[in-house]
C-alpha cells in the first residue's frame, strides 16, 4: 500500500507504517493542487491540518482507500463524500485526550488561583497577597458538553477534586462512574463551570451564544479546549463584562485559521479579541491543549494501529485459524446496594483481597504468563453499564481488540462507543443479542504487578 505523508509528524508514524508493510513517501511543501495532480498513485494519505480534502481532491485520488489525520477531528475532510466513495476515515483522539484533559484541568486551576497575575505582578515588584487570594475548585459542580474522549479524560483528571461531575451529550447512555448524564436544563440548572469538549459539526458550531449563556441559572467559568467556532466571542465578551460568566480558559478562538497554525487572516484585531487580551479573568493559550510532547507519539502510534488493525491485521485474521477472539473472563461486574459493605463481607468471610475497584484474581494463560480476572461490585445507580439495563456486566479478554472491533462490525454487531485506552489495556464494548453490555479489554496484566 502507497501512502502520501503530507504534514510532519513524530518519526515513529512513518516507520510505523513501513513496518507493517506500508510505501511512504513525503510531500511538505507542494501546494494542494500540485498533490491533486499526483494523488491518484497513492492508496492512503495522512494529514494533519495543511488544506482542506474536499471533493475536487477525493475525485483526483481515485484509487484512495484511506484518509488519517493525527487529531481528534475531521473537520478538515468532506466526510460525507469521502464515505460515499468507501474512503475509510481514521482520526486518533485517543492519541491526545489526556493532554487535552490535564491541559483544562491546569487551566482552571491557574484561572482560580490568579497565577497568571499573580507571577506577572511579582515580576514588576508588586506582592499582593489579598487581591490574588483564589477560589477552590472543591464542592462545585462541573458541566461537561461533549461526553467523548476528550471530556471523559477530564472527568477522569477531576475525580480527586470532589467535585460534582455532570455531563450533556447528544448520544444517550454517554454516563460513566467519572461523570453523570444529564439533560441540557439541569446542566444550566447546576453547573459552576462548564468546560467544552465538542467535535467540530453543525451543532456545536456558535452554540455558546447570548440565549444559551442566559439560560444558566449562575454565573459560571467556561473552559474551551475542542474548537473556537463553538464559541461567538461577542457574546462571551458581553457576559464577561455583565459577569454571567465570571471567567473564561480558552484554549482555541473562533479567529483562528483552519490549520490551526495561525490565528488571523489578516492583521486586523477584532475588538472582541482585543477585550480578551487585557482582561485579567481570562487565561489564553495557542490551540495546545492536546499538543504535548507525549501527545505526538501517542497521536503518530494510533494512527499506525488503526491503520495496521484496518488493513492489514484483519487480513491476518482472515486467513489464520488460530485468531482468537475472546481468551478468557477478565472480569465479573454487577450493582450492589452498598458495595464498600459487600467488598468487607468477601474480604471476611471468603478472603477476598480488596481494594477500590473490587478484587483481582492472577492465574496462568496457556504461555505461563501471568493474568488477571477482576471481580467489582458498583453502584446501584451506576451507568457504566448503560445502555444495558441489566444489573450486571461480563468483560472478557482479547488478544487485538481493534482488529476484533472492526470485525464484528461488518458482521453488524452494535459498538458502543468507541476504543478508550489506559496503562492496564484497552477497552471497547458491544451489544449482544439480548441488550447486554460485554466489554472487551486487550490486557496489559504487568501494570497491575509494578
Amino acid at each position: 500500500m502507497k501512502v502520501l505523508l503530507i504534514d510532519r509528524n513524530h518519526s515513529i508514524l512513518q516507520s510505523g507504517l513501513e513496518k507493517i508493510g506500508c510505501v511512504c513517501e513525503e510531500d511538505y511543501t507542494s501546494t494542494k493542487q500540485q498533490i491533486e495532480e499526483k494523488i491518484s498513485d497513492y492508496q492512503g494519505i495522512v494529514i494533519r491540518s495543511r488544506f482542506n480534502i474536499d471533493q475536487q481532491f477525493l475525485d483526483k485520488a481515485s484509487n484512495l482507500k484511506f484518509i488519517a489525520r493525527v487529531g481528534a477531528g475531521l473537520e478538515s475532510i468532506d466526510v460525507d463524500y469521502a464515505e460515499k466513495r468507501g474512503i475509510h476515515l481514521i482520526s486518533a483522539p485517543e492519541g491526545n485526550r489526556n493532554a487535552v484533559g490535564e491541559h483544562a484541568l491546569g487551566m482552571i486551576l491557574a484561572l482560580f488561583n490568579n497565577l497568571k497575575k499573580a507571577d506577572l505582578e511579582i515580576r514588576q515588584g508588586k506582592w499582593l497577597r489579598e487581591a490574588n487570594r483564589g477560589i477552590e475548585l472543591e464542592g462545585k459542580t462541573v458541566g461537561i458538553i461533549g461526553y467523548g474522549n476528550m471530556g471523559k479524560a477530564f472527568a477522569k483528571k477531576l475525580k480527586g477534586f470532589e467535585v460534582e461531575v455532570i455531563c450533556y451529550d447528544i448520544k444517550e447512555g454517554v454516563g460513566d462512574e467519572n461523570c453523570k448524564q444529564v439533560t441540557l436544563e439541569e446542566l444550566q440548572e447546576k453547573i459552576d463551570v462548564l468546560s467544552l469538549h465538542t467535535p467540530f459539526n453543525e451543532l456545536s458550531y456558535q452554540m455558546i451564544n447570548s440565549p444559551v449563556i442566559n439560560a444558566f441559572k449562575k454565573p459560571f467559568y467556561l473552559i474551551n479546549t475542542a474548537r473556537g467556532s463553538a464559541v461567538v466571542t461577542d457574546d462571551l465578551v458581553e457576559a464577561l463584562i455583565s459577569k454571567k460568566i465570571l471567567g473564561a480558559c480558552l484554549d482555541v478562538l473562533e479567529y483562528e485559521k483552519l490549520s490551526f497554525e495561525n490565528l488571523f487572516e489578516n492583521d486586523s484585531f477584532p475588538e472582541a479579541f482585543d477585550y480578551l487580551i487585557h482582561a485579567e479573568n481570562v487565561l489564553l493559550s495557542p490551540h495546545i491543549a492536546g499538543w504535548t510532547v507525549e501527545s505526538k507519539v501517542k497521536l503518530a502510534q494510533t494512527i499506525v494501529d488503526k491503520i495496521d488493525a484496518l488493513f492489514f491485521s484483519r487480513e491476518t485474521t482472515k486467513t489464520k485459524s488460530e485468531f482468537k477472539k475472546v481468551t478468557g473472563i477478565g472480569g465479573l461486574f454487577f450493582k450492589s446496594d452498598d458495595p464498600a459493605k459487600l467488598k468487607e463481607w468477601y474480604k471476611k468471610y471468603l478472603d477476598f483481597n480488596v481494594d477500590d475497584w473490587g478484587s483481582t484474581f492472577w492465574w496462568k494463560d496457556n504461555n505461563g504468563k501471568s493474568a488477571c480476572t477482576q471481580w467489582s461490585p458498583f453502584k446501584r445507580d451506576t451507568v457504566y453499564f448503560s445502555p444495558s439495563t441489566k444489573d450486571f456486566m461480563f468483560n472478557y479478554r482479547v488478544e487485538n481488540l481493534s482488529a476484533l472491533l472492526n470485525k464484528l462490525k461488518v458482521e453488524g454487531i452494535p459498538i458502543i462507543g468507541e476504543i478508550e485506552e489506559f496503562d492496564y489495556g484497552k477497552f471497547g464494548w458491544i451489544l449482544d443479542l439480548e441488550g447486554n453490555k460485554i466489554e472487551l479489554w486487550e490486557p496489559k496484566d504487568v501494570a497491575f504487578l509494578s
